[in-house]
């Protein structure tokens, strides 16, 4: 974990929060969700409020997220929505948290010159028991308190303004006209500045929930699609009527699925040779391998002449695995001809060859399935499915984590944007999915 932080790959690119007066306001935030105040003067958070340091502190990383749903947020700044998500039990909770900065804009911004906005990001459920709970969420609504009051004041003063104007007498009230300068002291000219969000209500599209092993849910016009270990409570008794499932270890039926919705883009050399998809995948199996069969392995030293000369000296392993030489076979087809015949390949490696249609509105959510489907290629996994690359690198040696994080800080890391550009045709600055 030490290396992940120092290199950014964990915890990267969080807000200091060291000034008294937010110490202050965060605290509120805490005592309101009925947690201790921290005794931290400086620590770090994300776009949610959630604080590695804070989480420590409690002993408890799922603070702002109890029960894996209705999930807190505390908002000190608007700086906060260029920010990563960095805990989460749903991948579309970046994409939530970036709608109600987008929809509230002047609220948050004329809010949190004196105040703190906190609260929860409320789901129809309050535990997750089965897929029927995951399923139930359609749209969430955010639930929005201030630790100083400043809601409720600015509230308050509206209703004072109204009735001044509707009142005959109300002019002649002094004790209404000192409250109003009172409040008005406090909350600014609400007339200017808008304090209480208005936007509140999101809908809930296809997202990843960290349930039961993981859940993928699909929302096409009319049905669901479930995707996750055919042993979760509720798979295949949930609204069989309007849902489909598919058991995760299912390739053929997640290949057919995928492609048929339009979300996967098939390899093809426009794309394919440009990319580089195929080396990079073709490189992560083998490194995959060596640390799986020579975890001891030094991977310092590991340039190209050294990878090649452990695949001389390990070619029948090499030959017994077959991914290596499954993307060395594929780059040849896909030169000679341009494309892969897909009803050649074995049904459980057709989606290696693929990688999410980039112009989809869930291509996020595929390229996490994929990256989840072929475990062997720890870039795509870390660039997709941080919480499943964070699992598998607890398993690595270190030899190989060292090796892991040289390879992300070299590559990945230089240019975010650039990198996923090339590799898998997404553009934008997307650093949360």
């Amino acid at each position: 974990m030490k290396r992940l932080i120092e290199n950014e790959l964990i915890y990267g690119r969080l807000m200091s929060v060291d000034q008294p007066h937010l110490v202050a306001r965060y605290n509120k935030a805490l005592a309101a969700f009925g947690l201790p105040e921290t005794r931290l003067e400086n620590f770090r958070i994300d776009m949610t409020g959630f604080s590695p340091e804070i989480a420590e502190e409690l002993g408890d990383v799922q603070y702002l997220d109890p029960n894996g749903v209705n999930r807190r947020f505390v908002i000190l700044t608007p700086e906060q929505e260029n920010l990563p998500v960095v805990h989460t039990q749903f991948s579309n909770t970046a994409g939530l948290m970036h709608e109600f900065f987008d929809g509230n804009r002047r609220a948050v911004s004329a809010v949190t010159i004196k105040d703190a906005l906190y609260g929860e990001i409320e789901e129809p459920v309050d535990v997750v028991s089965g897929v029927e709970d995951l399923l139930s969420i359609e749209e969430v609504r955010f639930r929005v308190l201030s630790a100083e009051n400043m809601l409720g004041k600015a509230t308050e003063l509206r209703g004072l303004i109204d009735r001044l104007k509707t009142s005959k007498d109300g002019w002649r009230d002094d004790a209404m006209l000192s409250r109003m300068v009172e409040l008005a002291r406090e909350t600014g000219d609400i007339r200017q500045n808008a304090l209480v969000p208005d936007k509140l209500v999101f809908p809930h599209r296809s997202y990843w929930a960290n349930h039961f092993g993981g859940v993928f849910i699909f929302r096409d016009e009319r049905t669901s699609t479930v995707i996750c270990d055919h042993q979760a409570p509720g798979f295949r008794r949930s609204r069989p009527w309007e849902v489909s499932y598919i058991d995760i270890a299912d390739h053929v039926r997640i290949f057919d699925y995928l492609s048929g919705s339009g979300r996967l883009q098939l390899p093809r050399a426009s794309w394919v040779e440009a990319s580089g998809f195929f080396t990079l995948r073709a490189e992560m199996a083998v490194t995959d391998l060596i640390g799986r069969i020579d975890p001891e392995a030094d991977f310092a030293r590991a340039d190209r002449v050294w990878l090649q000369t452990w695949m001389h000296r390990n070619a029948a392993r090499i030959a017994e695995e077959g991914i290596y030489p499954f993307f060395q076979e594929a780059l040849r087809e896909v030169s000679a001809t341009g494309q892969v015949k897909m009803r050649e390949v074995r049904p459980e490696r057709r989606l290696m060859l693929c990688r999410a249609m980039p112009d989809h509105a869930d291509q996020w959510l595929v390229n996490r399935l994929l990256a989840r489907l072929a475990p062997f290629d720890f870039v795509t996994r870390f660039v997709f499915d941080k919480q499943g690359f964070y699992e598998s690198y607890d398993g690595y040696s270190e030899s190989y984590r060292a090796h892991v994080v040289d390879v992300l800080s070299t590559t990945y890391l230089n240019n975010k944007a650039a990198f996923r550009s090339r590799l898998y045709g997404l553009e934008g600055n997307q650093d949360d999915a």
